[in-house]
């Protein structure tokens, strides 16, 4: 097909294997999103204890950490689309796993430690499935449209996840009050068996040949040089690693929804909802006006006012104010996602994405669930509210930090 404008808000959707992709990532957020949810809903109504809520972080990003380098040396060498459909396969059969679990009578005949014991069990094999599906996912998308829109599909792949994390929560709330915990297991599991479909659809893409010789470790070296040698790259995934790792609310919403703004499973989908709305609602604002021509200082900017409104969070009592702080974090995270994929599409040479996108994904993609777990331990020990309020107060120090180390990277223009 005609290559469209490079200023074309809908250049990217116009390739229809770029479409597959993000209607893939659409759906995967919402499975996955939604199982994580109404699983760490029961979780907390069976404990109480808001360090249950965070051992699912754990369980999953520990696999994920073992694997993920392993896993972008995998997806350099082999076909991405192979390597994700049997890691959608494994997380398929993880979930069927989970949706037994919790069949009325299951439980019965474990105490209390067994049946966490298994469910985070289940979270450790999802983990280290994602481990590989997730760098393999990242190096795809670069291959399914022209260098020259890689910022504009950058803002759309941003935008199909962010409105899979609006419908995944939100769904779930609602599903989980309505129709039970096992049926929206379910949904979520329909989700992945459609994903192998999308991913299906997507045709063979060649495999860049390796510019030298070197052993597995050698290979494995390579992508975290790449990254701590490129300081924009480093960079750029320290302010997303910091921000979400201390300032990240999500993992305890539970204790907010039930404990402190007393509004339950629909509100819980609510809170949960709120950051991906505001993010989806800036993204297609990006679209038209993206972020990329001074893209430091926004990058910076965006992270300082992540952090600010997780301090106003914290300090809510308000279910409304509290949906509105967690929409502009959502807004502001938005704007730090859509840069760091640019770059981590234009830096890395084609037969390093694999390896720079596990990188990538150990840095934030498991930022997400260690994030969880120091939400959890924060709480159990400081308490909720201390615990969110210092997140965001780290993370403004953070960017303080970074700003004074990168003031150079200010001249940097991705578009």
């Amino acid at each position: 097909m005609t290559q469209p404008p490079a200023n074309d808000p809908y250049a990217a959707l116009r390739y229809p294997e770029f479409r597959f992709f993000i209607a893939n990532s659409f759906l995967f957020t919402v499975g996955f999103l939604m199982q994580e949810v109404v699983v760490g809903y029961e979780l907390y109504k069976l404990t109480h204890d808001p360090l249950s809520l965070g051992l699912i972080g754990l369980a999953e990003v520990v696999p994920f950490v073992m694997v993920s380098l392993f896993g972008g040396y995998v997806a350099d060498r082999f076909d991405k689309r192979n390597v994700l459909r049997i890691s959608l396969s494994v997380i398929i059969v993880a979930s069927f796993i989970l949706y037994l679990i919790f069949q009325p009578g299951f439980f019965d005949h474990y105490t209390l430690r067994g049946r966490l014991a298994l469910v985070y069990s289940v979270f450790f094999l999802i983990g280290a499935a994602k481990g590989f599906y997730s760098p393999s996912s990242s190096s795809l998308k670069p291959f399914l449209v022209p260098r020259a829109i890689y910022h504009n599909s950058s803002t759309w792949s941003s935008s199909f996840w962010q409105a899979g994390s609006v419908t995944g929560p939100g769904a779930a709330g609602f599903l989980y009050a309505f129709v039970g915990l096992t049926n929206t297991l379910l949904v979520a599991i329909g989700c992945f068996v459609v994903c192998l479909f999308l991913i299906s659809m997507i045709g063979k893409k060649p495999i860049p040949a390796s510019t030298n010789a070197g052993t597995l470790w050698q290979k494995l070296r390579e992508g975290l040089s790449f990254v701590f040698k490129t300081r924009i790259v480093l960079y750029a995934i320290s302010l997303d690693l910091f921000s979400v790792l201390f300032g990240g609310v999500v993992a305890i919403l539970p204790v907010f929804a039930e404990d402190i703004l007393h509004v339950g499973p629909e509100g819980l989908g609510v809170l949960r909802a709120a950051p991906a709305v505001g993010a989806l609602l800036t993204m297609f604002f990006m679209a038209y006006y993206p972020p990329t021509h001074t893209a430091w200082r926004n990058m910076l900017l965006a992270v300082a006012g992540f952090g600010l409104f997780t301090i106003i969070f914290a300090l809510s009592e308000s279910f409304l104010i509290s949906c509105l702080a967690l929409f502009m974090t959502g807004s502001c995270d938005s704007v730090s996602v859509i840069i760091r994929q640019t770059i981590l599409q234009i830096y890395p040479p084609d037969e390093m994405r694999g390896r720079v996108a596990a990188v990538n994904g150990i840095f934030v993609s498991s930022s997400n669930e260690l994030g969880a777990f120091e939400s959890g331990v924060g709480a159990k020990l400081m308490g909720t509210v201390p615990s969110v309020l210092l997140g965001g107060v780290v993370t403004i120090g953070v960017v303080s930090w970074i700003y004074v180390k990168s003031r150079d990277l200010f001249g940097v223009r991705l578009s």
